[in-house]
């Protein structure tokens, strides 16, 4: 596999702003990133390449929001663009429907984090303060329990995304929730 040059995060930012106006979307990408970069400091690899993955991982959704084109026609404009194969493989992994195998910790450190990011802003935000510092553990669970709760959130992707991290899940929630804590000014939570 090969790794590649990087591009640098302001470059990656630039690709991210290009191609997403919706500033939610823009926030759950830097929520990605953020617990992406915390995850690759835990395991000891490369918080650059997994940050960057994080980031960018969802770049073309407003664009391509369909099963038939997100991430693959994204993963096309890196591929183009000379990003390298491990972070492209990642991006295409964290699509369940893509049939790509996320056979990297890298690839399975983003399916992890991709859902619950989401659902731990929902849960932020019916907060009586919206603050991310409010959402316990034990809250969270109790939501994922409600299917009329951020409906559009996997959780089968959330529980299977901690299973093939190997780590418990409400450790996986904690640790999502604390990594997201270091930019809630930035996703305004």
């Amino acid at each position: 596999m090969t790794l590649g040059v990087l591009p640098t995060r302001e470059q990656a930012a630039t690709l991210l702003h290009e191609w997403v106006q919706n500033a939610n979307l823009r926030k759950h990408c830097y929520a990605v990133e953020a617990a992406m970069r915390a995850y690759a400091a835990k395991y000891g690899e490369d918080a650059e390449r997994w940050g960057l993955t994080g980031l960018i991982h969802d770049f073309d959704w407003e664009r391509h929001p369909t099963p038939q084109l997100h991430p693959m026609a994204g993963v096309e404009v890196l591929r183009a663009a000379g990003w390298p194969d491990d972070v492209r493989r990642a991006v295409l992994g964290h699509a369940t429907y893509s049939g790509v195998p996320r056979d990297t910790l890298m690839a399975r450190a983003l399916f992890a984090c991709d859902e619950l990011s989401g659902f731990l802003v929902a849960c932020a935000l019916v907060t009586p303060e919206k603050k991310l510092a409010l959402v316990a553990v034990e809250s969270v669970r109790k939501k994922m329990k409600s299917a009329g709760f951020a409906r559009n959130v996997n959780r089968d992707d959330i529980v299977n995304g901690a299973a093939e991290l190997g780590v418990d899940l409400d450790e996986h929630i904690a640790f999502v929730r604390d990594a997201m804590l270091g930019i809630a000014g930035e996703l305004g939570l």
